[in-house]
């Protein structure tokens, strides 16, 4: 395949839709058309990005047109499997929101059919794959700048936003629990960062700290992990204070190693140092702030459209992808929940 890569939406229910859209056609993909179900809350900004791209009213139009390569899903979370897999099944590449699956069980049919279609199942990680920050790190880690790793530590707070958020939203029967919606940023990164493999998950805890008008929601959750020789801990939140400058919330990561360690402030330095991707080194010999800003990162979108073309796994390896939907999805079948405070 020499020409542009084509492709189809299906499910703009998650407003990451138009920021999958946005990035396949900058990366010089073209859109063939797009479906979605009911009247989400992104409509109207999705028929904005795209005014001249049609509304298909059936998703068969676009799964059965030959010329498309590709389906981006960014539905409700716990269609996105099943959308996902009839997808594959019916010869199409696959770029999921995150997560891309909620359950072991679609997890389970997700592999099966990758395996039987030879199709690519990708699952876009916005934490990692446009951070310059989580770029300068691993190449750090890969000089040796901090020894061999030990330990790593994230936090992964998020702003809630009540009012444009859809019902959906706070049924973790569709969305998974707060540790499938939020952990996958937090295992990508661990994984990604640290080259841990045989990762196991020790111990989980989701609960419900401030948001009293969904009881079943869960704003908060923690999970304590590892793998040989390697200890690590992920926090996710749905409690970012109004009064951080906007952005999704005080992400930081630490990166303990046998001679250093490196703090990465992904997306503002509370201290007062304006910008994003602040990272602080401290080892033998260095203690300094790294302004990271335009440190490159690797193009996610055009080495998706190469490998859809090339049949390789540039972008992301497939089975990394699996593995972190299955440690999420682990973690939060094993999570203890949070009495409720007084």
């Amino acid at each position: 395949m020499t020409d542009a890569v084509k492709f189809a939406v299906l499910g703009i229910d998650h407003r990451h839709a138009l920021m999958l859209t946005q990035g396949l056609l900058t990366a010089g993909a073209q859109i063939a058309g797009w479906w979605t179900a009911g009247h989400p809350n992104t409509l109207d900004d999705f028929r904005a990005l795209l005014p001249d791209v049609r509304r298909a009213d059936d998703r068969r139009t676009l799964l059965d047109d030959p010329s498309i390569d590709v389906v981006v899903i960014a539905a409700e979370v716990a269609d996105r499997a099943d959308l996902a897999i009839e997808a594959m099944q019916s010869g199409k590449d696959v770029m999921s929101d995150k997560p891309g699956c909620n359950t072991l069980e679609q997890l389970e049919r997700i592999r099966r059919t990758v395996a039987e279609t030879g199709r690519i199942w990708s699952v876009f990680f916005s934490e990692r794959f446009r951070i310059p920050s989580v770029a300068k790190a691993r190449a750090l880690i890969e000089e040796g700048a901090i020894g061999r790793v030990v330990h790593y530590n994230a936090l992964g707070p998020q702003r809630l936003y009540l009012n444009p958020r859809p019902e959906w939203f706070f049924d973790p029967a569709r969305t998974g629990g707060i540790l499938v919606d939020l952990m996958p940023h937090q295992f990508d990164n661990f994984i990604y960062l640290t080259g841990a493999g045989e990762v196991t998950v020790d111990s989980a805890t989701v609960g419900n700290v401030n948001v009293p008008d969904h009881p079943g929601f869960e704003d908060f959750g923690e999970a304590l992990f590892g793998a040989p020789g390697l200890r690590g801990y992920a926090r996710v939140d749905w409690c970012t204070p109004g009064a951080l400058p906007l952005n999704p919330g005080d992400g930081r990561i630490t990166i303990m190693g046998t001679t250093g360690q490196i703090e990465l402030r992904k997306f503002v330095d509370v201290a007062g140092r304006p910008g994003t991707n602040h990272l602080f080194l401290v080892n033998s010999d260095r203690c300094e702030h790294i302004d990271c800003a335009e440190f490159p990162t690797e193009d996610y979108y055009a080495l998706f459209c190469e490998d859809v073309r090339n049949r390789t796994e540039t972008a992301v390896g497939q089975e990394h992808i699996f593995t972190v939907m299955e440690l999420s999805i682990r973690s939060q079948k094993a999570a203890r929940r949070l009495a409720a405070s007084a």
